[in-house]
């Protein structure tokens, strides 16, 4: 079967991750991993357990290569580029190390991305936790094909995330994921799905799949987001794409207050993209409390995950 021939690569990037990475690889092998796929885990010199981790995941699974750079190069970018520069296989899915994949979820995302002769395909909805998948506090759910124009319409998209399936030759289009020169520059995931986006190429979701995506802790982009400002990040993700975009929106985000709130406030003031139609992110959020008190404490922690995913969504 013409699936099972396109094998994955997994890159992990994992940095100061010993508390989650073990269930993160676990789900890779939980009835997502085939013949021929190969498991690729970047540490980007962590500073806590990471690397005792690393080694005994590594007696469990015995075919992952571990990868770790002679020095921190302070962003996840940099863990995946090495980490796809060094697999072998056409297809690529970049798993953070604190989320969770669901059972023989891969299978069906290859499948959807060859049929639809897409160049990246995610997952139709975003289920978010705190430490237990079993309970999940709310969830997203994306459109079933994502243009340059919805990315730019809301904030509400799978790019962000950058937990998704593609090709590397989509990857290479794009121009690998862009590592920061400035210190605590954050958005590399963002900027990726932008490049992805803007140089045309195809990006779909499938619906009634997701994976599990943890938030409410000190994640890499949490650490460092308040250090830096996203919105002039995001100028170096659009900045090759300026010909597409209307003028006025140019001059908006260009000027003395919106390049500092622009990315910020893309659900209020949507950018808009020459010759098109306004964007749909066709987003939906969902509570789905266990209880009484599990629906408090959702309350609670949705507007935190949301300004988390918004900025970081990606580490």
């Amino acid at each position: 079967m013409m699936v099972n021939k396109k094998p994955v690569s997994f890159i992990i990037p994992a940095y100061n991750c010993a508390d989650t990475i073990h269930e993160t690889v676990a789900s890779i092998f939980n009835d997502n991993y085939k013949e021929r796929d190969e498991v690729i885990l970047v540490d980007d010199c962590s500073t806590d357990n990471t690397q005792e981790a690393l080694f005994e995941i590594k007696q469990t699974y015995t075919s992952i290569k571990i990868i770790k750079h002679k020095v921190n190069k302070g962003t996840a970018a940099a863990s995946r580029n090495t980490g796809i520069e060094n697999s072998v296989n056409e297809l690529i899915f970049c798993l953070d190390s604190d989320n969770v994949l669901a059972p023989h979820s891969i299978s069906a995302l290859k499948e959807h991305l060859i049929k639809q002769r897409a160049d990246a395909a995610a997952f139709g909805e975003l289920w978010f936790f705190l430490e237990d998948i079993n309970r999940i506090t709310h969830k997203w759910i994306f459109r079933e094909m994502i243009t340059f124009s919805d990315a730019l319409a809301g904030p509400y998209w799978p790019g962000p995330s950058g937990n998704y399936l593609y090709t590397r030759s989509s990857w290479q289009k794009a121009g690998r994921y862009f590592e920061p020169t400035i210190e605590n520059q954050t958005l590399d995931s963002w900027t990726f799905g932008i490049r992805q986006l803007g140089f045309g190429q195809k990006m779909v979701t499938l619906p009634g799949t997701g994976y599990f995506h943890r938030y409410g802790h000190p994640s890499h982009y949490v650490q460092n987001v308040k250090k830096g400002n996203v919105s002039l990040s995001a100028l170096i993700g659009i900045i090759p794409f300026l010909d597409q975009i209307e003028e006025i929106d140019i001059d908006y985000i260009f000027s003395k207050t919106g390049r500092l709130t622009w990315i910020d406030e893309l659900k209020e003031k949507p950018i808009h993209v020459k010759n098109h139609q306004s964007g749909k992110t066709g987003y939906v959020k969902e509570l789905l409390p266990h209880n009484k008190q599990n629906k408090t404490n959702a309350k609670k922690n949705i507007l935190s995950s949301i300004k988390n995913f918004l900025r970081r969504v990606v580490k």
